[in-house]
């Protein structure tokens, strides 16, 4: 009964592809197959001389960094990361969380991850949007990946304004000193991850790291779901 209404449904509101618009077959979830096959991989985690290792070298003490794809503008990733942050699509947060964590699981860089801590919103931002893109990617990661979600123990003191439009020093100014550690005992010598949607001059993500750096024992690691050229 329960796949007969699903089949009317389905033919009554088609559901479509977020990367390419177009309808998606049955199995298929989120993305198209085609789309999914042709998802623009980094292979970062692979590579220890990436340009993500290379954008935080000599800035911040970290273990591994890496993104999962490349952001192009126009492109098919930033479609569905648009479809996560300002159309509430929460489902491509989970589908690219889980793509993340399998490519991780993959990697000698990153084994043996503690905690996984999402780059957290302003309470205010958070409110007006409804959920944080990063801790949904997070639920996504944890469940192929592994660790444990820490949404409060990197809060976000001060309600900077978007990112979206500045340039890499007004990326670096907007972002300084604007984080603040909880709990930071537990952290003591844990292995934590740290999660964005997107990295592209890695302002924000160097911002996180500086609070946590001083925690005696603690190992970062970072993560996005894309880089982007800034």
């Amino acid at each position: 009964m329960n796949s007969i209404i699903e089949n009317l449904l389905s033919l009554l509101y088609p559901k479509t592809c977020l990367a390419c618009g177009k309808s998606l077959c049955k199995g298929e979830k989120v993305i198209c197959t085609q789309c999914e096959y042709h998802l623009p991989l980094t292979h970062f985690h692979d590579d220890h001389d990436n340009i993500i290792n290379q954008t935080f070298w000599g800035r911040i003490p970290f273990e591994s960094a890496t993104s999962l794809l490349y952001f192009r503008k126009g492109g098919k990733v930033q479609h569905l990361i648009h479809h996560l942050k300002y159309k509430g699509e929460k489902e491509v947060g989970i589908y690219l969380g889980r793509l993340l964590g399998t490519e991780l699981k993959q990697s000698k860089c990153f084994k043996q991850i503690d905690f996984i801590i999402p780059v957290p919103l302003h309470p205010k931002k958070k409110k007006k949007r409804g959920f944080n893109q990063s801790e949904i990617i997070g639920r996504g990661l944890t469940e192929t990946y592994g660790g444990e979600l820490k949404i409060n123990y990197l809060i976000r003191k001060i309600n900077s304004s978007t990112q979206t439009k500045k340039n890499r020093i007004n990326r670096w100014e907007n972002v300084k000193s604007i984080f603040e550690v909880q709990n930071a005992q537990e952290l003591e010598n844990k292995r934590i991850l740290l999660i964005d949607d997107v990295i592209t001059t890695g302002a924000t993500l160097d911002a996180c790291a500086t609070c946590l750096k001083d925690i005696p024992g603690i190992k970062i690691y970072i993560a996005s779901l894309a880089y982007a050229h800034s």
